[in-house]
């Protein structure tokens, strides 16, 4: 255990004694004690906001949207974003090794999976390098995030550009909720040592705030003969958040977070990650029905990468830093009695310099992109248990000029308990910099070709229209149900195609082009039943079909094979027992089908599974608290992600013990 995790432990331990005394007058506050699991109806009754971008009820919210609440993430045992993601039934979660995971809604979570957008309190943070999400540098106090809202299916009416499958919207607790002391520390067989401490206060009446720091460090995985994957990683991370609520009508926050890390490359060498950011908004009232925000941040990230060397270069390093400036600006207002319509403005400006390796080259190194965006939508209540809204967003980015992305969506409130939607939505996913700028150098002399991978000059938006039908009920007081069925008709997917046929290496180099077309159907199914005041079962069921092809008279060099890596189906059940003594227990058994993926033209596996996670926990006081978890009990190693051969790495069973103490 590293020092610092050794001193928040021992500091823990004095917690019990402590906490004893306190236990028996303490009121309030942010102790343990109040945490507990919310009812079949207070769980309906949740504000959500990234349907219609204010909040709403999610009984009443028409879409395919799941809630991952901070008592979720708490009992599942998570210590990493990705882990709490799989308590959200409609993703496709896959870890690939001890950093690296792929995580997709609705299929394509291939190696660059690019259809999902993601946000951490309204901050995009996906990287214009491949329109994707570099999920080992998404990290926070996990005990700090208030809820995690997943829509599958198109977003980009309100969200833009990347929201083609999905969109994931992680929002953290307001400085007022976070008063006081909190730390945490433990370690285990994968996850080696972690700790974490976080303190609130307030700076002045109706202004709090909040600074926190954590540290993890976690082992290597494993291949598949049995010898260490050389993947360790460890990764420090702090920041801060400042609530103001002086004046009733206004609400600001200032928050930023900072960090860095190393990891380890089954293939050799290290990559080092860093980076931060700084987000401030504003909140007006002017009315009951009149709501204004302005948004405004800055993102900086640093990544470097060892690559392989080739056939006639040596190794090297490909480094990228990126700074992005964000402006949003939104205004919600009621016309009428009938209509609610919601306008925004928003522009992003990037600033992408790579530090080019022999072997992976980005042309040009240095690139500066802006985009501009507009939205309108209109909630129109056309009976009192009927309602229509329609909207559209309008982007202009500098590779394909202007993109439009509309939706239709019908609300029936059945019973005040049940409601029937639908939906069309056309959304995009814009061009990213391997998509038109990325080089792959041979190094090898003419004849043969400078280089094995090129992206396309003329490379254009891929886009999907997307028809969706869900159903969400309130079974009485003890049940809750939630069904979406969609059919989504994709064109000008990413193709690797062959820019000169007639050479005799097989037509290298390939460029990406947008020779694919196809469609993906299938159904979420989702339910959730309190069998009685200490028991609740939870349960997820996905059905997934993809179907792409190469258009007519067109050429795929992986026939149409390389942009999907999906089971085709995948189920769990959640289990939480609240036993007497304040102990609570909870198990997530899953499935997940066999996952087909390629390496070229060649298809490949990953064998189908089940897996078993198990959390328990012991709330000694009303401040403190222990807990065991284990995750992946089933088997002592297993693979979830790439294509089968000697370096596919293996994801091995794991067992850490957690102390918190709060107060």
């Amino acid at each position: 255990m590293t020092r610092p995790a050794t001193v928040i432990a021992g500091f823990c331990c004095l917690a019990v004694f402590t906490g004893r005394i306190r236990a028996q007058t303490a009121e309030g506050g942010s102790s343990l004690q109040s945490l507990k699991s919310m009812s079949i109806e207070q769980l309906m009754n949740l504000d959500v906001t990234s349907v219609a971008r204010h909040p709403e009820k999610l009984l009443d919210a028409p879409s395919a949207i799941q809630v991952v609440t901070q008592d979720d993430i708490r009992r599942s045992g998570a210590s990493s974003i990705p882990e709490a993601l799989r308590l959200a039934d409609n993703l496709e979660v896959a870890q690939k090794n001890a950093h690296d995971w792929g995580i997709s809604a609705r299929g394509f979570n291939t190696d660059l999976a690019n259809k999902l957008l993601v946000m951490i309190d309204g901050r995009t943070v996906y990287t214009p390098l491949y329109s994707g999400v570099f999920w080992d540098v998404q990290d926070y106090l996990l005990e700090d995030i208030d809820q995690i809202e997943v829509i599958s299916g198109p977003g980009g009416t309100l969200w833009g550009a990347n929201a083609v499958n999905g969109v994931i919207n992680i929002t953290t607790k307001s400085a007022k909720k976070t008063q006081g002391l909190y730390a945490e520390a433990g370690g285990g067989s994968e996850l080696k040592d972690f700790a974490g401490v976080r303190y609130g206060g307030t700076l002045a009446p109706d202004v709090y705030f909040r600074v926190y720091g954590k540290y993890f460090n976690r082992d290597s995985e494993i291949l598949a003969n049995g010898s260490d994957a050389s993947d360790a990683w460890h990764m420090g991370q702090g920041g801060f958040r400042i609530d103001a609520t002086a004046i009733p009508e206004n609400n600001f926050t200032l928050q930023g977070d900072i960090y860095g890390g190393d990891e380890g490359i089954t293939t050799g060498g290290g990559a080092k990650v860093g980076g931060g950011n700084i987000l401030g908004r504003w909140a007006h009232d002017f009315s009951d029905s009149s709501h204004t925000s302005l948004q405004v941040y800055y993102d900086r990230t640093h990544i470097a990468l060892p690559t392989p060397k080739g056939t006639a270069l040596p190794a090297g390093d490909i480094k990228d830093d990126l700074d992005t400036y964000d402006v949003d600006l939104q205004h919600r207002f009621q016309l009428g009695e009938r209509n609610g319509i919601t306008w925004g403005l928003g522009y992003r400006y990037t600033d992408d310099t790579a530090q080019n390796a022999p072997t992976v080259a980005f042309v040009p190194p240095h690139l500066d992109q802006n985009l501009f965006s507009g939205f309108v939508q209109d909630e129109i209540k056309l009976l009192e248990n009927f309602s229509v809204t329609l909207g559209t967003k309008v982007e202009r980015n500098d590779y394909t000029g202007w993109e439009e992305e509309p939706s239709g969506r019908l609300k029936l409130n059945l019973t005040p308990a049940q409601m029937l939607w639908a939906a069309v939505s056309r959304a995009v996913r814009t061009p990213s910099r391997i998509d038109r700028d990325l080089r792959e150098p041979t190094g090898l002399p003419a004849p043969f070709p400078s280089s094995i991978l090129n992206g396309g000059s003329d490379f254009v938006s891929e886009t999907v229209v997307a028809y969706e039908v869900g159903y969400r009920a309130q079974l009485g007081s003890q049940a809750v149900l939630s069904l979406a069925t969609f059919y989504n008709d994709y064109d000008h997917v990413r193709s690797t195609t062959p820019g000169h046929p007639g050479f005799p290496t097989f037509g290298f180099p390939l460029v990406f082009q947008n020779n694919l077309e196809g469609d993906t159907y299938g159904f979420e199914l989702t339910t959730s039943y309190q069998v009685s005041g200490w028991w609740r079962l939870h349960a997820g069921y996905d059905l997934l079909r993809e179907h792409l092809r190469v258009k007519p008279g067109q050429v795929d060099f992986s026939n149409a094979l390389n942009e999907t890596a999906d089971p085709e189906q995948q189920w769990s059940l959640r289990s939480s027992f609240d036993l007497p003594e304040d102990i609570e227990l909870d198990t997530v058994l899953r499935w997940v089908d066999t996952l087909h993926n390629n390496n070229g033209p060649t298809a490949g596996t990953v064998p189908s599974y089940y897996e078993l996670d198990a959390r328990l926990g012991w709330r000694l006081t009303q401040n403190f608290e222990l807990s065991v978890v284990g995750q992946n009990l089933l088997h002592p190693q297993h693979p979830e992600y790439g294509f089968p051969g000697p370096t596919r790495e293996e994801i091995q069973r794991s067992v850490y013990g957690k102390a918190v103490w709060q107060y």
